[in-house]
């Protein structure tokens, strides 16, 4: 599992500067996606704005699989881009996402589906997900939580769960990620709480519950700073970073 970007929607640091600047690598993100790769088969989670750069620095050949959490611009934007990876592997891409994702990006990028589709535009499948998959080597399981009042998706990938931009991680989602080796929440900053996000300190709560031997932060704002924030962190929980690469 590559990290591709941790931050939150408007990167860090942000547009003009503004917030929190840090000299360490570590506190610069892009916009929150993973690549998961198994010996047969490349999945992409979220496809965000940073999409060209992050394939560029990560060395992302091929896509066999696209996952999306939900509609928001920073987890679609990049949709366009897939183009060279539909050139090169001459096939369609499978996207798996909510019902409401799949509306509002067909209206949105409406010229790649549109009857008369200009040729060469994006080639994806999009279908909805509502119950496990298993595909080459791995099984997908679709994790239902809410960012607010939206209902969105992680993904649980054999042993490793995959869950953003998440207010609340209801206690069905808890077990479903039970025995994962590995899982991944949002951790937007240490206070005041937030409508839409859960703060740090609720995400290491949740974490407990779930009980996964190592759990990483995600979608952290400007003022979350890296090492600080390690230093207070319990053991087995810690923060992921753009370009940090693990084995599950």
């Amino acid at each position: 599992v590559t990290f591709l970007g941790t931050g939150t929607s408007m990167g860090v640091p942000v547009a003009g500067g503004f917030g929190h600047t840090s000299n360490d690598p570590r506190d610069f993100r892009y916009r929150c996606s993973v690549w998961v790769r198994t010996e047969k088969i490349s999945i992409l989670i979220d496809i965000g704005p940073e999409f060209r750069l992050q394939t560029l620095r990560s060395g992302i050949k091929n896509i066999d699989l696209l996952l999306i959490t939900h509609e928001h611009n920073d987890h679609v934007a990049g949709l366009d881009d897939l183009r060279p990876f539909n050139y090169q592997q001459n096939q369609t891409i499978p996207a798996y996402t909510t019902q409401t994702c799949i509306d509002s990006i067909r209206h949105r990028f409406h010229y790649m589906f549109d009857p008369g589709k200009v040729p060469g535009s994006v080639d994806i499948d999009l279908q909805r997900m509502d119950s496990p998959i298993t595909l080459a080597d791995v099984r997908i399981s679709p994790l239902p939580a809410k960012h607010g009042e939206l209902d969105i998706l992680g993904y649980r990938i054999n042993d490793f769960s995959y869950l953003t931009d998440v207010s609340e991680v209801p206690v069905s989602t808890q077990l479903l990620m039970k025995g994962s080796k590995v899982a991944v929440l949002s951790g937007l900053r240490w206070g005041p709480q937030h409508p839409t996000h859960m703060t740090i300190p609720e995400s290491v709560e949740v974490a407990k519950q779930i009980g996964a031997p190592q759990t990483y932060l995600v979608h952290m704002s400007s003022y979350v700073v890296h090492q600080e924030t390690e230093n207070r962190l319990p053991r087995g929980v810690n923060l992921a970073y753009d370009e940090l690469t693990i084995t599950v």
